[in-house]
């Protein structure tokens, strides 16, 4: 992570506004996040201000949200940050930034799904509306998408790294199910929109259920395997899960969550370690990250048992 030398106030943020979007530079300003990518700041009780802080990748993924997110979210049946308002570099602040609605809710590593039917249902609601073809000039993605087998070398990694940190309790386990998903038949279908980074800091719960998908920076066209992941990343039981891809449609194949297995794992073991470099107080750790890893690494590995 590569952190910004100007620090990011609400005195900024409301010179920002009244530089560029005057009309809402009245309204109060409060911190809300610091996330991977970008700072967010609440905007009154209704909006959020969104400036990259961390990463020289952000500003791309603020202008693609700022692009292409606005006409999918109707359609979504779970409240989204619908961009409002973009904010071009300036002397001020020398990166795009944008503003977006609030969604209300907390992020589920902090406060996990604990209704899983219902979290079950709602997740498989919101993947069915979203996961429809793309047109051609849809965004690809960063990192993820295309050929499973493509991600090997990286998931390689993952794993050496785990495994050195004694996080993981059978490799070889994890190395079997990555092996089967990485040989299972690639995506045939058309390319369909992704939300491409669901993890639980990413998904709001409220009363045990979700209730809202945030950060669509990683927004791209491909196969929806990715996605899918999230019904072991995000929910807390196996029949969540099949309750899940019973609802999801059109129901997925066999080689689709073979697929799904292996985005699922590989996004477990980053989280392990996003985990443990927080709780050693290492850069870009997040303690809040390692436990629903581990939790969804575990029932990962029992489904090969």
């Amino acid at each position: 992570m590569t952190h910004a030398e100007i620090q990011i106030t609400a005195d900024l943020v409301r010179d920002l506004l009244r530089d560029q979007h005057p009309d809402l530079a009245d309204h109060p300003v409060r911190l809300g996040a610091r996330g991977w990518d970008n700072q967010l700041w609440r905007l009154g009780d209704d909006l959020a201000v969104r400036l990259p802080w961390a990463t020289q990748s952000a500003d791309a993924l603020l202008r693609k949200e700022h692009t292409w997110l606005p006409a999918l979210a109707p359609r979504l049946p779970l409240p989204v940050p619908v961009p409002q308002r973009l904010g071009e570099p300036s002397a001020r602040f020398p990166r795009p930034w944008i503003v977006t609605t609030w969604v209300p809710g907390e992020p589920a590593d902090r406060a996990p799904v604990t209704r899983a039917a219902e979290a079950a249902t709602a997740l498989a609601d919101f993947l069915t509306a979203l996961h429809r073809p793309a047109p051609e000039q849809a965004p690809a993605g960063r990192d993820r998408g295309g050929p499973l087998a493509d991600h090997s070398e990286g998931f390689a990694r993952l794993l050496a790294s785990a495994t050195e940190l004694g996080l993981v309790p059978d490799p070889d386990a994890v190395r079997a199910l990555w092996d089967d998903a990485a040989a299972a038949p690639d995506w045939a279908g058309p390319a369909l929109w992704l939300h491409g980074d669901l993890h639980p800091a990413n998904v709001l719960t409220a009363d045990g259920t979700i209730c809202g998908v945030i950060d669509f920076g990683d927004l791209f066209a491909g196969d929806p395997a990715c996605d899918l992941a999230a019904a072991w990343i995000l929910l807390p039981d196996d029949t969540a899960a099949d309750r899940f891809h019973a609802a999801y449609q059109p129901a997925p194949d066999a080689a689709t969550l073979r697929r799904a297995q292996g985005w699922a794992v590989a996004r477990a073991l980053s989280g392990i370690l996003i985990g443990d470099a927080g709780v050693h107080g290492r850069p870009g750790g997040k303690p809040t990250w390692g436990p629903p890893a581990h939790a969804a690494l575990r029932r990962l590995i029992a489904t090969q048992r």
